[in-house]
């Protein structure tokens, strides 16, 4: 039911007063939680006037958004004068369909979603969207309905305690990085400050990029800038990470399951796949190795010039002057990191020594950051290949939250939290990826107590070593093709 008063005033936590009479739309009902994510910024106060608007006549293909337009579902938005409440980062997203983009980070926007989506101007529709995800289930309902009570919508972001957290770890690499460059490297130093430059990636880059840090977007992207600071790129990461989150284990779509190839393979390909070498029998042995050369696969990444990640573009089309405008300032952050942490050592040292340090410090953060993530999702038991149903006989969707449960795994607790920046919780972090990783062990319990009821497998590991053990089985299977082997008893493959 909608309800409109005239009298009255309804105080926002932001320190603005809204006549109730402009809270046309807003309904009797409406969890207190929904209303405050509703109201931003004072430069949308006069868009909370829900206005509906039908989407106009304009009929084109998703490869032929313009930069200034994005669609969702099937209808076209043009965003050239939207004001994002997050900021502009969301013309980086410009010319692509970001339906699940859209859905997954603004979780609560299911609560009214012709709420919301009114704020942007409707343009047209797209001929070709073909969803293989589906959005709505009971289980997802359940779910935000029970975790919205423990973290309401417009708390979700950043603690005391997820600030005090990041400061102690900038603190740690500033004094590390200052003894590396002043004092000259060492073994000891290289190690630390190997740690350290994960621990950044882990704990402040990683919640800024999400923009999950803070509700203020620029101490968001200020701190998403600790990307680049540890050999990274801010908005390469988006591209490709985003990306990852939409299309979870997706065989064809999400960039971290094909970004090892063809050296190594993380989707279980059948055997016969043209994909599959004779040398992947042995990633087993080989897996752990090759990840130590992941610090250098990214500084010295040629992509950087164009900031279009490579293993997404086939993707979404990352053609767009945004994208473009950032080239210059993450450049500039690259020479800066390849100063301080490449070039220095050989001021203080032999060519010999100098690399050897280089290469510990590397291979530490590599490790660090690259072994650590690639528990999440490769694993015994997780669905690689979530969307096969959609694009099955039927073409049925599948339950985009289910989906995301099902392919990730979670291990430890709050001290694997604050070492890994709530990364442990990878299931959590999936289903709420703009929530603070602080919360992630809170709502842990009531995850995994939903997930039991509607019969969604949770994967989860007391101790980290378990999932360690599960990760290198899944990589020597995946490896070999066991899991294609035909299984007579169950007259099955």
């Amino acid at each position: 039911s909608v309800r409109v008063r005239s009298e009255g005033t309804d105080d926002s936590p932001h320190g603005l007063s809204f006549p109730l009479s402009e809270r046309t739309l807003t309904d009797a009902k409406m969890p207190p939680c929904a209303r405050d994510d509703l109201r931003s910024t004072a430069a949308d106060k006069a868009s909370l006037v829900y206005q509906p608007s039908a989407p106009g006549p304009l009929k084109k293909k998703i490869s032929e958004l313009t930069e200034d337009e994005i669609s969702i579902d099937s209808t076209i938005y043009n965003i050239k004068d939207f004001k994002h409440p997050g900021g502009d980062i969301v013309k980086l997203f410009g010319g692509n369909n970001v339906t699940e983009q859209y859905k997954m980070i603004h979780a609560s926007h299911s609560l009214k979603p012709e709420y919301f989506l009114s704020r942007m101007k409707a343009v047209g529709q797209v001929t070709d969207f073909e969803p293989e995800y589906s959005w709505g289930s009971e289980f997802e309902k359940e779910m935000k309905r029970e975790i919205f009570k423990i973290v309401p919508p417009h708390k979700h972001f950043g603690t005391p305690g997820y600030f005090y957290r990041a400061a102690f770890y900038i603190t740690f690499m500033t004094v590390v990085q200052g003894m590396w460059c002043y004092y000259g490297s060492s073994v000891t130093i290289a190690f630390f400050l190997g740690c350290a430059q994960a621990l950044i990636g882990l704990n402040v880059q990683h919640d800024a990029n999400h923009g999950a840090a803070s509700k203020k977007y620029w101490v968001n992207e200020l701190l998403g800038y600790g990307a680049d600071m540890i050999g990274g790129s801010k908005y390469s990461w988006i591209e490709q990470h985003w990306t990852h989150h939409a299309y979870t284990n997706h065989n064809e779509k999400d960039g971290d399951a094909l970004s090892a190839e063809p050296l190594m393979l993380f989707n279980d390909y059948p055997r016969g796949d043209p994909r599959r070498k004779w040398f992947h029998n042995f990633q087993g042995l080989y897996f752990l190795p090759l990840l130590s050369f992941y610090w250098l696969s990214s500084v010295f990444n040629p992509q950087l010039l164009d900031l279009k990640h490579a293993g997404t573009k086939h993707v979404m089309n990352w053609e767009n002057s945004y994208i473009k405008g950032k080239i210059a300032i993450s450049l500039g952050l690259r020479f800066l990191y390849i100063c301080m942490n490449v070039i220095s050592p050989f001021f203080r040292h032999d060519v010999g020594t100098a690399v050897y340090h280089i290469w510990i410090m590397s291979t530490v953060e590599s490790l660090f950051l690259s072994g650590l993530f690639s528990l999440s999702h490769n694993f015994e038991g997780a669905d690689r290949d979530p969307t096969i149903e959609a694009r099955g006989k039927d073409g049925k969707p599948v339950d985009w939250f289910k989906a995301q449960v099902e392919t990730s795994s979670t291990y430890g607790s709050f001290i694997s939290s604050w070492i890994t920046g709530g990364l442990n919780h990878q299931i959590e972090h999936h289903l709420f990826p703009r929530m603070s990783s602080s919360y992630y062990p809170i709502i842990a319990p009531k995850v995994r107590e939903i997930c039991e009821k509607h019969g969604v497998k949770y994967h989860w590991y007391p101790w980290i070593h378990q999932n360690i053990v599960a990760t290198f089985t899944y990589m020597h299977r995946a490896g070999v093709g066991s899991h294609w082997e035909f299984k007579a008893l169950h007259g099955s493959a």
